[in-house]
């Protein structure tokens, strides 16, 4: 293959290919990608059409079939990538070593190798975006405790390579919004909106910003609209009907949180990508404690989705959420599966493992059991380093409520106040103030607790009066 080096992309990097087609389909798959929309993969597809030989456009699709979960194809299409591109130029060795290496799960050796790579290359925004699901993913070696603030440095270094390139603004916006400047976050991603109106990755952040803040209400109305116009093939469609799950819960509307999943979550309705998994299991789970029943659908379609888990290594991320599937689904074989690997990996060192991940499933699986007390005192010491199995604020908040609501049914009503005093300082949520009151009801405070329930009720005023927790509140209410 020849290079060409008239040919660069968006940013300005040189292109191996003979084919100016073949690097236009690249770009428009690259700018769908760090938009998180509908038809990368098709534009890589006709990318290679156009030049079998490009060895990017190869890499590029196996990370789509990556992240859509077909891990076997991924892996060809890389391993192809690798065979073609020892004529490319070092840059782009490099960018394929980097996806080669994420997609055999070599998460900490791709992670080291990217972030090297961009301190020569920053304007390569595909390792940008690599870099970013691996710290998601906590594919960073024993998890990064801080990794919030690490991707934060990580892209305030790359500033100056981008200025307004809207793909950067998308991922620098959810940067800070993990590490709580959210008033900046909201910014960055209005001005990335404003120059692609189409990008899932920036109204992600916005959807982020709103839900930091406690502001379902406002929260809601913007995603909602927004995602009239989203393409509801793209797999990220499934993560944001999830955000839009949650306003609709925090404003206790059950039966719209229950028909958003039916619609748009439930995995036997939807083309499942590699985290919808994550979504399916922890809206269910937030269902089902919150009003302290199953949710009116099938739960062991979420545990059978979950299944790999009981026997194939992945993120931690995974094995925590794929503990909720087989705790709430009462599948004991495969959760015993997921706590078995992970003593063996916590006994061959693996701090991640000893530290965060096994306590963390042993704390889901008692919290399942009813046995409140062991569930609070596995995920104590899980709580304040949470950060290192990956993922959002948002996302992780899920095991947060999990050891609060832990506290309250083990009558441990001291610690529930205190990690609630803390949430509601940094934000409203009727929630927590609902919680709060049963906290105090519990300690014998009637009188406080009668004021922040009836607050509770009338912000709760819309919500779904027949749901398990709206009549629970009522209970409390009249039985004063």
């Amino acid at each position: 293959m020849t290079a060409t080096a008239v040919i660069h992309d968006r940013y300005g990097l040189s292109l191996t290919t003979t084919s100016p087609a073949a690097a236009e389909r690249y770009v428009e798959g690259v700018d769908l990608l760090l938009e998180q929309c509908y038809g990368p993969e098709e534009q890589f597809r006709q990318a290679i059409e156009a030049d079998e030989g490009f060895a990017l456009a190869h890499a590029a699709m196996g990370m789509m079939q990556m992240f859509r979960g077909a891990a076997a194809d991924a892996k060809a299409s890389v391993a192809h990538a690798q065979t073609l591109v020892g004529s490319a130029t070092r840059r782009e060795r490099q960018h394929v070593e980097g996806i080669s290496l994420f997609i055999n799960g070599h998460g900490p050796k791709s992670l080291a190798l990217i972030l090297d790579h961009l301190d020569e290359f920053p304007r390569d925004a595909v390792m940008m975006r690599v870099s970013n699901r691996l710290y998601m993913l906590g594919c960073s070696g024993a998890g990064v405790k801080n990794f919030p603030d690490e991707l934060y440095a990580m892209l305030r270094k790359l500033e100056p390579s981008y200025g307004d390139d809207w793909a950067f603004l998308g991922q620098y916006a959810f940067a800070h919004h993990e590490i709580g400047r959210l008033d900046e976050s909201l910014s960055l991603a209005e001005r990335s909106l404003a120059a692609r109106p189409t990008s899932g990755h920036a109204s992600h952040s916005v959807a982020h910003v709103y839900f930091e803040k406690g502001n379902a209400v406002d929260g809601g109305d913007f995603l909602g609209n927004w995602l009239k116009g989203y393409d509801s093939r793209a797999p990220f469609h499934i993560h944001l009907s999830w955000h839009q799950a949650l306003f609709e819960l925090a404003q206790g509307r059950y039966s719209d949180a229950v028909r958003l999943y039916e619609d748009t979550i439930r995995p036997s309705v939807v083309q499942k990508s590699a985290t919808s998994l994550m979504d399916s299991t922890s809206l269910m789970w937030r269902l089902r404690m919150y009003g302290n029943c199953n949710p009116p659908y099938p739960v062991e379609e979420i545990s059978e989705q979950a299944s790999p888990a009981a026997s194939t290594p992945g993120p931690a991320f995974r094995d925590a959420h794929a503990a909720l599937a087989f705790a709430a689904g009462g599948d004991e074989e495969r959760l015993a599966s997921v706590k078995s690997r992970l003593r063996d990996l916590a006994a061959q060192g693996d701090a991640l493992a000893k530290e965060v991940t096994l306590p963390l499933v042993k704390g889901i699986g008692a919290f399942a059991d009813d046995r409140y007390d062991d569930a609070a005192r596995y995920l104590e010491p899980v709580f304040p380093q949470l950060a290192r199995i990956g993922g959002s604020h948002a996302q992780r908040e899920v095991f947060e409520d999990t050891l609060l609501e832990a506290y309250i049914r083990a009558e441990q009503y001291d610690k529930a106040e205190d990690m609630l005093r803390e949430r509601l300082n940094r934000r409203s949520s009727v929630r927590d103030s609902f919680w709060l009151g049963r906290a105090k009801t519990g300690e014998g405070d009637k009188a406080a607790a009668q004021n922040t329930l009836r607050m509770v009720a009338q912000d709760w005023q819309n919500a779904d009066a027949q749901s398990p927790e709206i009549a629970a509140l009522k209970g409390m209410v009249n039985g004063a």
